[in-house]
């Protein structure tokens, strides 16, 4: 009877070990993908009608021109010859593209796991010329609502946007793996343009100028592009090769190239690597400070960091951090903080600091004294929620929520908005 008993226990066991493995049901709301093929996606850059930007993104600075990322869509060029009065001039669909540089006429961006060139010197017969393929991490597009997303198979292409499902289906025990998620930016002649120049080339021959939340930078014939924690370098003195990665160990948010050096914005402070060796940056040091989101601009010894808070940031402050840089930028100091409301780009020229302060609008200061910038405010414009800035001899490129702006500052006395493209909120 006992080993009737003890064979009984040892089937109950196995039953209830059994039991263990029993697959569950959910009634399961998530965000499924809608892809579009590898092979869809290398024939998708063309040239489409002129229109009004919808979810604009980064801006980029060349010559008289103005080029607006339309978040995963694809650029906006906007002809700024007659600052008061900008015209929109045509739009190039890069699906999956989310920043760029431009040089010797010449566009880097990136459509999802490419990069692309476009040559843009003849605006009536813009081109795909080149594409590196599979170089970037594969990322996908942001949802707009707080439900999970399913399985993501990589074979089937990239992700074009999502759909909302709900059924039922078995409750799995493991989660699927993460991926880069990013939210919500007629004929014409560049000779026949007003040209401003750039502080970081020589007009339409050289390189442009970029805003603070760029994560894509140029130095000499590299180019390098910011990706979560790592940094693809390409040598583009012919057509683009990529020749290196290096890999940061922390998330990056913004890349700000100054002094043959990069500054990166992370989560936890402003990075800096040397460039002297172009295809191998060296690390310099780290300004550590609270966790936020931080874009860094630099000039003549300082860097100045805004840092902004929310969910999304991980804190509870926002303002605006100036660092006082050694020769070497070794040893770095804070100089002075100011509370600000929501900020995000900034731009540096001449002393003038232009601050993106998010709902609070555009403020503009003498920053000559690092002691008392907030005491200084030359100009503000609170009506309009900002994203990045770009000055340009004496005149200034806003890219926001409802559009793209541009100012006249030439007399700092009496900073005047001066041109406007709204965006289509259809």
């Amino acid at each position: 009877m006992k080993r009737i008993y003890t064979h009984l226990f040892c089937l109950l066991s196995l039953l209830g070990m059994l039991s263990c493995t029993d697959k569950y049901t959910e009634i399961f709301t998530a965000n499924e993908p809608v892809y579009m093929s590898y092979d869809e996606l290398r024939s998708a850059v063309q040239i489409s009608y002129s229109r009004a930007p919808k979810h604009p993104g980064k801006i980029y600075y060349y010559g008289s021109m103005i080029f607006i990322i339309e978040k995963m869509e694809g650029i906006h060029i906007i002809n700024i010859g007659v600052p008061s009065y900008p015209t929109i001039e045509k739009f190039i669909e890069v699906p999956g593209c989310t920043d760029m540089v431009v040089r010797n006429q010449t566009i880097y961006v990136d459509s999802y796991v490419d990069l692309v060139t476009v040559d843009i010197s003849d605006l009536m017969r813009i081109k795909e010329t080149h594409r590196l393929k599979n170089v970037l991490p594969y990322k996908v597009p942001a949802t707009d609502n707080e439900y999970p997303v399913t399985r993501i198979d990589q074979q089937k292409g990239v992700i074009r946007e999502w759909k909302v499902i709900t059924e039922k289906r078995e409750l799995e025990p493991t989660y699927y793996p993460t991926y880069p998620m990013y939210d919500n930016l007629a004929h014409s002649n560049w000779s026949d343009n007003l040209s401003f120049g750039s502080a970081t080339g020589s007009g339409v021959g050289g390189l442009g100028k970029s805003g603070s939340m760029s994560r894509f930078g140029m130095q000499d014939n590299y180019l390098y592009i910011a990706d979560n924690n790592s940094l693809n370098i390409f040598d583009v003195s012919g057509p683009p090769l990529n020749v290196g990665k290096a890999y940061l160990n922390t998330n990056i948010e913004t890349m700000f190239v100054y002094d043959k050096h990069l500054f990166f914005g992370t989560p936890s402070g402003m990075m800096i690597y040397s460039l002297q060796v172009p295809n191998t940056p060296a690390y310099v040091s780290t300004f550590w400070h609270a966790t936020s989101c931080d874009p860094v601009v630099v000039q003549d010894g300082y860097a100045y960091i805004t840092l902004r808070g929310g969910q999304v940031c991980h804190a509870d402050f926002n303002r605006l951090d100036v660092v006082k840089l050694s020769a070497d930028y070794k040893t770095n100091t804070l100089a002075a903080s100011y509370n600000l409301t929501n900020p995000y780009g900034l731009a540096i020229e001449n002393n003038t600091l232009f601050v993106c302060d998010g709902t609070a609008g555009l403020k503009v200061y003498d920053a000559t004294d690092k002691l008392a910038i907030s005491s200084h405010q030359l100009a503000a414009f609170p009506d309009i929620k900002t994203y990045d800035v770009i000055p340009v001899n004496g005149y200034l490129f806003m890219v926001g929520d409802d559009g793209f702006f541009l100012y006249d500052y030439r007399d700092l006395q009496h900073i005047k908005q001066i041109g406007r493209i709204v965006v289509n909120k259809e």
